[in-house]
């Protein structure tokens, strides 16, 4: 990370210097992935109080980190660790934004407990979105679109005005839940 200093009037004590480079290099490490930064830092003094301003761009917004102290190690400290704050809610919402994936098209993969001494398969899980038909129905007219060869129908009892689920047992069968 290229650091270029501005307002400081006397060079800082060898210490510090280093333990401000390992903060700064604390912060390229979260934020060089796509190539080198630079950060920009603006000392002013005002009496005996010290400004320092440390600003820097990041997946095209600027982060800006200002702390202020009678000292000038610590007023540069607080405003990283503004900075590696603020960096660090940027960096969430990016991972946010293009890590999330469509509802409709995601399966979860669900481990199957063993039973016994062999391990049987993992099982998959798909989400199903059926909002086709919002208009409640009688038991009747889901049994008559359960012979449209489906497994099971989920529908608002007209005459309940409860959530019911019809379901085609194996033995041909229904199994009706309400709830």
């Amino acid at each position: 990370m290229n650091v270029s200093y501005r307002g400081v009037q006397k060079e800082l004590p060898p210490k510090l210097q280093e333990k401000l480079d390992a903060k700064f290099s604390k912060l390229s490490k979260m934020l060089e992935r796509r190539g080198e930064k630079e950060a920009h830092v603006v000392v002013t003094t005002e009496r005996h109080l010290h400004n320092a301003e440390i600003t820097l761009q990041f997946y095209d917004h600027q982060l800006i980190g200002i702390g202020s102290d009678g000292d000038l190690f610590t007023a540069m400290s607080v405003a990283l660790e503004k900075l590696e704050k603020q960096a660090v809610k940027q960096r969430t919402k990016w991972r946010e934004k293009h890590r999330r994936c469509d509802v409709s098209e995601s399966v979860m993969e669900v481990p199957a407990t063993p039973a016994g001494d062999h391990a049987s398969p993992s099982r998959h899980v798909f989400r199903v979105d059926h909002h086709e038909n919002n208009k409640p129905i009688t038991l009747e007219e889901a049994l008559m679109e359960m012979e449209q060869d489906r497994d099971y129908v989920v529908y608002r009892d007209a005459d309940k005005s409860c959530l019911s689920v019809l379901v085609r047992r194996r033995d041909g069968n229904f199994d009706l839940i309400e709830s």
